[in-house]
């Protein structure tokens, strides 16, 4: 039986997308700029069920996922994978919904840990309204 015939492709309910998310660590956003489609890698940690990562108060991604209409939330997509190559084997996990920006009085509470080390003081959540995962086991 040739290598990729033993493999197979399961779906992932919600619980086993959140497990997944549960650790934290780097996802990465997809959302459009006023340029086009863009994804950009950011460290994140689960909150419950929301996702919450960090980014430059004021940079390009922070005015990306802000809107001047009070409640209104951009959608975005966020996606964390972890494969291993030697083995053909792994997982994804794709959420999406609105994000929103954390009000700096909540941000304290929240524990994201920046790789890029410098000052990362806009907080965005993500409560997703749709999760789904796959994964890929020998």
């Amino acid at each position: 039986m040739a290598a990729a015939e033993s493999r197979k492709l399961a779906e992932l309910d919600d619980e086993e997308c959140f497990a997944l998310l549960a650790p934290g660590g780097v996802g990465r956003v997809a959302f459009t700029d006023f340029v086009g489609p863009a994804v950009v890698p950011v460290n994140f940690v689960l909150d419950g069920r929301v996702l919450v990562f960090r980014t430059a108060l004021g940079g390009w991604l922070d005015q990306s996922l802000t809107t001047s209409i009070a409640g209104a939330d951009v959608r975005i997509a966020f996606e964390v994978d972890d494969f291993d190559p030697a083995t053909r084997t792994g997982w994804s996990v794709l959420a999406r919904g609105g994000a929103h920006h954390v009000p700096a009085a909540e941000a304290g509470d929240l524990r994201v840990d920046s790789w890029a080390g410098d000052d990362r003081q806009s907080y965005i959540r993500l409560t997703p309204r749709e999760i789904s995962g796959r994964r890929v086991r020998a």
